[in-house]
């Protein structure tokens, strides 16, 4: 079984699979292909659509008031660790042009129960990231609402167990006598309760907003490629228009006094913001899943991928460094800190500006990752891994119709009831493990000439070089080291410990091998962004896998099409 369920999907069968096209036999009446639709520019602004959204609005400001000033640093530090993977991915792009994106390159690279694990994970991380977004959007919408004087009531825009948590937390303090501790956000959480339907325990409290926003971006990206790339392009010219005014604006009210000290909590505060800068900055890697709606992916892909990461970055620097000159850090523990700096300084009208483009935002995320999920469902259900109903392409839109609408229930439904606050973790744990796979993958990939038209990472011979910074990193990470192995609950040290392991493994490899620089360099960061995340977010990320492996053995392991191919080729040849 070893060699079985490592058996690895040639590039060449993963091209001439595509370009022969899936349904006929398996789906009469449907299409075979998907649209080719996208440009560069499309896949530019889809990048852009999918990083700037409720990052910029929202987690940009706990980031800041952890880690002050400085976390500009963590913009450029993050920017590098996702440029690096977004290179790897663009390598990966240019050789394998279709959908699926790391799932995909996984299978060609380290074979199929990784492919598997790769591509469980990205459900989880679009799934559970798409359901934070519609959450974050509902709330935006709710204040947008309430600034033109339009009150829904309570029950309709919050989850059931928020309410019920309120509520008797509100019961608590008051009899307590702790009344002064009881926020805005609790009694309106405590109101919900209080007047929503039913009796008892039984309310009925669900968050509509959230439900209608993911319903329409399911019909948008249910009825075409061409409708979404339309909707997508007009709200990030929207949103950008919005932030580079943000900018010129909030530079004129900017005091260079709040600048100092530009690093108040020293580099473990500016690291505290990791999880919401990270998962500010996912999103770039979800237009590889466009692969085959591209009018040149080999060109294309690469291009997109890497504008969009580096307009993203310029703005949210600029961005950080308004908040923090506009207000002292200490004020921006807030969820919408570009409202609210505006707002302090006088400019309420400005805020009402941003709240809009906070909704069209969100949404804008919301609909790049609706379109990016139901592509991997449907490449990982070509290969036999899921139900064949998942790859199902429909004949007018030419979607993958059937994995669309599965995917709207999957986030809708949750959206509903759930109050995820370790969304941020769980989501940037799942993208980090993506992308080390994916710079990983490339190590394994044969090296190519570099072919005219075509993206191809420049090889830099990292023999020297690797071994170089791990030595300049253990010397003066000397004393951070020797502090993992003292005091309590060493087990919760253990992502750092993998670190340790994996980069003298690499350092290792990198000079026997002779190791590419770009994605050795990706790979140490993004697991070192892992390293960075909560011990339970591991814990709960490692419990997804499992779950996903029971599943693979019990389905994917029995009904893959690699597997059957190579069971009818032995019997084949046996009966001759």
């Amino acid at each position: 079984m070893s060699k079985s369920i490592f058996r690895k999907k040639s590039v060449s069968k993963i091209l001439a699979d595509v370009a022969s096209g899936f349904s006929d036999s398996e789906h009469p009446g449907t299409a075979s292909h998907l649209q080719k639709a996208l440009t560069t520019k499309d896949l530019t602004l889809m990048g852009i659509a999918a990083v700037v959204g409720a990052g910029i609005f929202s987690t940009i400001g706990e980031a800041s008031f952890n880690g002050g000033p400085g976390v500009t640093l963590l913009f450029v530090l993050t920017a590098i660790t996702c440029g690096f993977s977004a290179m790897c991915y663009a390598e990966f792009a240019s050789r394998i042009p279709v959908a699926g994106s790391a799932y995909t390159y996984a299978y060609a690279s380290f074979g199929e129960l990784i492919a598997w694990i790769i591509g469980w994970d990205l459900l989880m991380e679009y799934a559970i990231g798409n359901i934070a977004v519609a959450i974050s959007w509902s709330e935006y919408f709710v204040n947008l609402l309430e600034g033109f004087h339009i009150h829904l009531p309570a029950w309709v825009t919050l989850d059931y167990f928020s309410a019920f948590k309120a509520h008797e937390q509100i019961q608590q303090l008051t009899a307590s006598g702790h009344t002064a501790d009881i926020t805005e956000r609790l009694r309106h959480a405590a109101e919900a309760w209080s007047t929503a339907p039913g009796s008892g325990n039984f309310r009925l409290i669900a968050n509509i907003p959230a439900l209608l926003i993911v319903i329409i971006i399911t019909y948008l990206v249910y009825i075409g490629i061409r409708e979404t790339k339309k909707a997508t392009n007009a709200m990030v010219y929207l949103k950008i228009a919005v932030v580079l005014a943000v900018i010129v604006i909030g530079f004129f009210y900017v005091t260079p006094a709040n600048w100092h000290p530009f690093l108040p909590n020293g580099f473990g505060g500016v690291m505290k913001g990791v999880s919401g800068v990270f998962f500010a900055y996912i999103g770039f890697d979800a237009i590889s899943t466009t692969a085959e709606e591209c009018q040149n992916p080999q060109r294309d892909l690469p291009k997109g991928m890497i504008y969009s990461l580096v307009i993203c970055t310029i703005l949210y620097i600029l961005i950080a460094l308004v908040l923090t000159g506009m207000v002292n850090y200490k004020d921006l523990q807030v969820g919408d800190p570009l409202a609210f700096v505006f707002s302090k300084v006088g400019l309420k009208n400005i805020s009402y500006v941003i709240s809009v483009s906070a909704v069209i935002a969100t949404a804008s995320v919301l609909l790049i990752f609706q379109l990016g999920q139901p592509r991997i469902w449907m490449s990982m259900s070509r290969d036999g891994l899921l139900p064949k109903a998942f790859s199902r392409i429909h004949p007018k839109f030419h979607t993958p119709s059937f994995a669309t609408i599965v995917t709207g229930f999957v986030v809708a439904v949750p959206a509903l009831f759930l109050n995820l606050t370790e969304v941020t973790n769980l989501t940037s744990i799942g993208t980090l493990f993506a992308f080390v796979l994916v710079c990983g993958g490339v190590l394994l990939l044969p090296r190519e000439a570099a072919v005219k038209g075509k993206f191809h990472l420049p090889y830099i011979n990292s023999q020297f070089i690797v071994p170089v910074m791990f030595i300049i990193g253990v010397f003066f990470g000397r004393h951070w080291i020797a502090n993992l192995f003292e005091g309590e609950a060493l087990h919760h040290k253990f992502p750092y410990f993998l670190f340790l392991i994996l980069s003298f493994t690499l350092t290792v490899f990198a000079f026997i091998k002779k190791l590419s620089l770009i994605p050795v360099l990706g790979l140490l960061s993004c697991f070192y962004l892992m390293a960075e995340l909560e011990y339970e977010s591991w814990i709960r990320f490692l419990a997804w896998l499992i779950i996903g492996l029971v599943i693979y053995f019990s389905y994917g392991y029995k009904h893959s099409v690699l597997g059957k191919q190579k069971s009818e080729t032995a019997f084949s040849d046996k009966k001759e």
